[in-house]
């Protein structure tokens, strides 16, 4: 019975996403995984964290020498991964859901031809960034400014007790659905996040006075990304940008 309850609510946030990315670009869906396993994903997060693996992030089409300008663009830390890892069953447990959800969704657009009917071939490992307070931030951008085969955006919060007002730390989205609006969401504790990857959101993440954290995940357009190896000669088994260790993992049983 639970198990069935489950699929029909995965069933259901499938088909908001759906239609909010169709309407807004950008659909928003609290409780995600439930408040134990989030609080269990936030101790996973943090106590990863504090082992020193994070690195600092990167920019697309920024030089990694030019540190100082990178820093003035983005100052969070990441590192990646896809579940396997150490202490990180629930978050391997998210990465499954957030695939399900991707999965109902191709299937939803197939059914009624609506929305976006490339294929979804693929997907990033599960990007976790740390912005460390101290003012970090992330100024206005878009993900996939280049046409690099990044789709979909599903970013995941894992922040307890987060106070915007105080703290800061908001994704500021300028959606190109409302050109005359901005959104502003609060990086709370479970909390799921997608939106279009293009030039559809530039977003930003407002300086954060408390240490912030999300997991994201990007989903490939099969075609786009196919094009986009062709054109800069990346290997099958690379994802987006330089860093090695975004493995695009495919996802077969779509």
């Amino acid at each position: 019975m639970q198990d069935s309850f489950r699929m029909e609510w995965l069933l259901e946030i499938s088909q908001c996403v759906v239609r909010d990315l169709e309407k807004y670009g950008i659909c928003v869906v609290d409780n995600f995984m439930g408040k134990e396993r989030a609080e269990t994903i936030h101790r996973s997060v943090v106590s990863m964290y504090e082992t020193g693996i994070f690195v600092e992030g990167e920019t697309v089409g920024l030089k990694s020498s030019k540190t100082g300008t990178a820093k003035n663009v983005r100052s969070d830390k990441i590192t990646w991964v896809d579940g396997s890892e150490n202490n990180c069953a629930t978050i391997a447990h998210l990465i499954a859901t957030v695939d399900t959800i991707i999965m109902n969704f191709i299937r939803i657009n197939r059914l009624t031809q609506s929305g976006h009917q490339t294929p979804i071939g693929g997907r990033t490992k599960a990007m976790i960034s740390c912005y460390p307070g101290n003012g970090s931030h992330y100024v206005k951008h878009v993900d996939n400014p280049n046409r690099d085969g990044r789709c979909i955006t599903a970013t995941y919060y894992v922040n307890k007790d987060w106070d915007a007002k105080e703290t800061g730390g908001l994704l500021r989205m300028f959606p190109q659905a409302w050109p005359t609006k901005v959104v502003d969401i609060e990086p709370i504790l479970d909390r799921m996040v997608f939106f279009w990857s293009d030039r559809r959101n530039p977003h930003e993440v407002q300086p954060s006075f408390r240490t912030r954290y999300a997991i994201t995940i990007w989903y490939f357009d099969a075609k786009e990304r196919e094009e986009a190896k062709e054109r800069n000669n990346v290997k099958t088994n690379v994802a987006v940008g330089s860093d090695e260790n975004k493995t695009a993992t495919l996802l077969s049983h779509i």
